[in-house]
């Protein structure tokens, strides 16, 4: 098996910063020089236009590997970014629990399409990010059976950690049921703002319930990071030196320290 990671962001809770935080992460990856994937599995396709690329054009995107139809390298498209590829998404993809209720193996369907392709020697990435949808739906739980690890965005609000709760009980089924080698990898607090008590309540709990698992990584409201899907580019392009894109490279940061840890683990 190649060593290539699969990484899902999600939180069943819509508006947390996944879709910005997948594309951000996978753009610095790919200036540090490593080949990145970005899977987009929201039906929203929210990952797809963000790195302008369009979700109504009629190529084949995320839908057409999983009910059969196209293989899973012949849906790659590249983005304007060197070494960061696209698997996309549309509406289409909204009506696959429906068309998969018969079959008994819908939960592995995302990971059988994958791991074909990870094996074979059409394969040279180091990263496949995975943006999920704002759900605990089919397509979440196929994104848990096929990862090695998650990131979490857990948006400085209230109720934020109830959800997060709900989310780590999920979790914890697919691990037993589905996926042993799961593992949450972090939690990257979003939306903070600084002049919010609340926003600061919620990072001090986050950090005493789950400790380690807390990216040091603060990600800031920011006007600029919401402008920049509707420009189809990354904050790292669209305004590198605002707080939302200095935020996102502390993050990069911190990410690949975390990765010579765990590769010295190993």
């Amino acid at each position: 098996m190649k060593n290539t990671q699969i990484i899902s962001v999600l939180n069943q809770k819509g508006g947390v910063g996944k879709t910005t935080t997948v594309i951000n992460l996978a753009t610095a990856l790919s200036f540090q020089k490593k080949k990145v994937l970005v899977i987009d599995l929201d039906p929203q396709g929210n990952a797809t236009t963000g790195f302008g690329l369009r979700n109504d054009d009629g190529t084949k995107t995320i839908y057409d590997v999983l009910n059969g139809i196209s293989s899973f390298e012949d849906t790659i498209k590249d983005t304007k970014i060197d070494n960061l590829k696209l698997v996309s998404s549309n509406v289409d993809l909204s009506g696959l629990e429906i068309e998969t209720a018969s079959e008994n193996r819908r939960a592995f369907l995302l990971k059988d399409k994958i791991e074909n392709f990870i094996n074979s020697p059409k394969n040279n990435f180091s990263y496949i990010f995975i943006d999920c949808p704002p759900s605990l739906s089919l397509l979440t739980v196929m994104s848990l059976v096929v990862a090695n690890s998650l990131i979490v965005p857990l948006q400085a609000e209230f109720f934020a950690l109830e959800g997060l709760t709900q989310l780590m009980k999920t979790i914890d089924r697919v691990k037993i049921k589905l996926n042993p080698e799961l593992k949450i990898r972090g939690i990257l607090i979003t939306m903070f703002d600084k002049r919010n008590k609340l926003s600061s309540q919620v990072e001090a709990e986050a950090r005493e319930f789950l400790n380690e698992k807390v990216y040091h990584t603060v990600i800031p409201r920011n006007v600029r990071l919401s402008e920049a899907p509707s420009h189809g580019v990354p904050i790292l392009i669209y305004d590198k030196l605002c707080a939302g894109s200095k935020s996102y490279s502390n993050f990069v940061r911190e990410f690949l320290e975390q990765e010579n840890i765990l590769e010295s683990a190993a």
